[in-house]
């Protein structure tokens, strides 16, 4: 089996939304997401986190990044086709405009 990093994108407008949800909003996002979660079942090595501050590094500088990256999971899966249809009905795809997945296979080492 083969593992795939999942990164979840949103532009500002949505997490400023999130933000404002209330508690049986978040709780129903979460069932979604759960609902997801249970469907991957054994493909679904980490369910992951949320993600804020990040940073971008180069040489001796730091930076705030401007990449749109909120959060991640880690899959398993024989290819990326099996990956990608994990990932079709996703509840982060569902979201508003901008709103997005990005999958990359990790390489063994």
């Amino acid at each position: 089996m083969k593992k795939f990093i999942v990164i979840y994108h949103a532009p500002s407008s949505v997490l400023e939304k999130w933000q404002t949800m209330s508690p049986e909003q978040h709780k129903q996002g979460m069932e979604e997401w759960m609902e997801w979660a249970k469907g991957c079942a054994s493909a679904l090595l980490d369910m992951g986190t949320p993600l804020v501050n990040g940073q971008k590094l180069s040489g001796s500088d730091s930076l705030p990044s401007k990449r749109d990256v909120v959060g991640y999971s880690i899959l398993q899966a024989d290819s990326m086709d099996e990956a990608k249809k994990l990932l079709m009905d996703h509840p982060h795809l569902k979201q508003e405009n901008g709103c997005d997945i990005e999958v990359y296979e990790a390489m063994p080492h």
